[in-house]
């Protein structure tokens, strides 16, 4: 018996109920995490994020048209419900319009919300795809 009441004495036990809900939000765990990396270049690209759920593509482009001349705006939406997932992506069309751009609407209002506007990032390429895709070096190799 003395034995059971030392081991459950060194085993935490998680708590039920509502106190589980206020246990998992602990002191030491930081809410904020910095971004790691080098920042993006430059680019006549922006990547919008924070967008409200009304936030629609022309409204994006209406919004960031005030700074140059916008040539695509979009904002993503989720494929099965249709509704926006909260970020799009603005192309301009010289580097100056879009560094004005980036420094004008970022950290605004759209909405009702406050936007994070930033330089695109490149697409990443497949690692499968970077000699042709299926491993063959160019498409007269997949020839017989």
């Amino acid at each position: 018996m003395a034995l059971r009441a030392a081991a459950a004495a060194r085993i935490p036990v998680a708590p039920r109920g509502l106190r589980a809900v206020f246990y998992s939000f602990s002191a030491n765990v930081p809410l904020y995490q910095p971004r790691t990396g080098s920042p993006p270049e430059p680019s006549t690209k922006l990547y919008v994020s924070g967008l409200s759920k009304h936030t629609t593509s022309e409204s994006l482009r209406n919004a960031f048209s005030e700074y140059g001349e916008v040539l695509d705006a979009k904002v993503l939406t989720d494929g099965i419900t249709g509704y926006s997932t909260c970020c799009g992506y603005v192309r301009y069309q010289t580097m100056e319009e879009s560094a004005a751009g980036l420094e004008a609407m970022d950290g605004q209002f759209l909405d009702g919300l406050v936007i994070v506007a930033e330089y695109a990032k490149p697409k990443p390429r497949h690692p499968a795809l970077k000699d042709g895709g299926c491993g063959f070096a160019s498409v007269s190799d997949m020839l017989i």
